[in-house]
């Protein structure tokens, strides 16, 4: 599991280690501080109160754990969350046959954009938080096909098909009218030349094609790096990043995240997606699962929040991110192994398709 250190848990005592672990568990599971007595007796540890408040002000000391001004108990600071998560949490892996219902809830004979849609409201239904999924990056998808089609003046229409099975029309304006048997040669010597690469190669080799002399190339290739370099060589590789967000007003139920305030800053990034999409876009630089605590995304609309992604890939390359969205109050062990399970899944059904 990638994850940031924070601090060593070395820098602990054992018992210090069990105390922080038992309080972090019992406030996930009520969402309200935790006082001495209760620590004491979830523990199960034959220890005077003085002992146990004495480990609590060491643990507060370290800036793992805070009291609210309310309350006489203690509630973990964004260090203690991470340093249960990078060291003392228990993951346990999904059971046969929870995998079994993930597959089944998934539908894996979906077409591919209804499959990922699937996914984030599985991942949203599942952890009643927020469940999204970045869309497999245009330059990382493969090209399968192009035709070109003649229409009035020098306007000609591409035909674009993805091995995602997804169909993309185009109308470019070439530099002069083109026969339809001079387009279909084009089309051929794209297809024949470049299917099976991904976009992105693909415009990369076009643009150095583009860069030699006019001289060198002959008149077929030509006339289709032309039309290809308007189909592709405008497109960055942001430009058809999105992404897919289902249950965002699960996160209305945690008393943590209630104030309308900060609803709306939350509410706001969803609906911008700019910033969950970038920072998912940090995701696919990394291997495995990815866990931002509060403040450690770099956002602060989701300062009180945590995220846990997964990569899914396609033929071994990893095409997207996703994940889950929710407050720094989330049940870790069992989002985790959900999101891990359910990349996986999207990944083979994507590929199958």
């Amino acid at each position: 599991m990638a994850t940031k250190k924070v601090l060593d848990e070395k820098a602990l005592g054992e018992r210090a280690q069990y105390f922080l672990k038992v309080l972090i568990e019992r406030y996930i599971a009520e969402g309200l501080p935790v006082g001495s007595r209760t620590l004491a007796r979830d523990a199960g540890l034959d220890l005077s109160p003085a002992t146990i408040r004495n480990v609590m002000a060491d643990l507060e000391d370290m800036g793992l754990i805070t009291s609210p001004h309310t309350s006489a108990g203690r509630v973990p600071t964004i260090s203690g969350y991470r340093l249960f998560v990078d060291s003392l949490l228990t993951v346990k892996p999904l059971a046969e046959l929870e995998i079994g219902q993930l597959r089944e809830q998934l539908d894996l004979e979906q077409e591919p954009s209804d499959l990922m849609e699937s996914a984030s409201r599985l991942l949203s239904g599942l952890t009643r938080m927020a469940g999204v999924v970045m869309l497999p990056r245009r330059d990382r998808i493969a090209f399968r096909q192009i035709e070109f089609l003649p229409l009035s003046g020098s306007r000609v229409l591409a035909i674009l098909v993805t091995s995602e099975e997804e169909v993309h029309n185009r109308i470019i304006h070439a530099k002069r009218v083109y026969s339809r048997a001079e387009l279909e040669q084009a089309a051929n010597y794209l297809n024949r030349t470049f299917t099976g690469q991904t976009l992105e190669a693909m415009r990369q080799r076009l643009f150095q094609d583009m860069q030699k002399a006019r001289a060198d190339l002959d008149r077929i290739m030509a006339r289709a790096v032309e039309m290809a370099g308007q189909v592709f060589g405008n497109e960055s590789g942001d430009s058809d990043g999105d992404c897919l967000i289902s249950g965002q007003t699960n996160l209305m139920d945690f008393d943590e995240l209630a104030d309308m305030a900060l609803l709306r800053q939350l509410f706001d990034a969803f609906a911008e997606k700019h910033e969950i999409l970038h920072l998912l876009d940090q995701c696919m630089q990394a291997d495995g699962i990815q866990i931002f605590i509060g403040e450690e995304s770099g956002y602060r609309q989701l300062d009180n929040c945590s995220v846990v992604t997964a990569p899914y890939e396609i033929d071994n390359e990893v095409a997207g991110v996703l994940g889950v969205i929710g407050p720094t109050r989330m049940a870790y062990d069992r989002v985790i192994p959900i999101v891990d399970v359910t990349a996986k899944l999207l990944g083979a059904a994507l590929k199958r398709r």
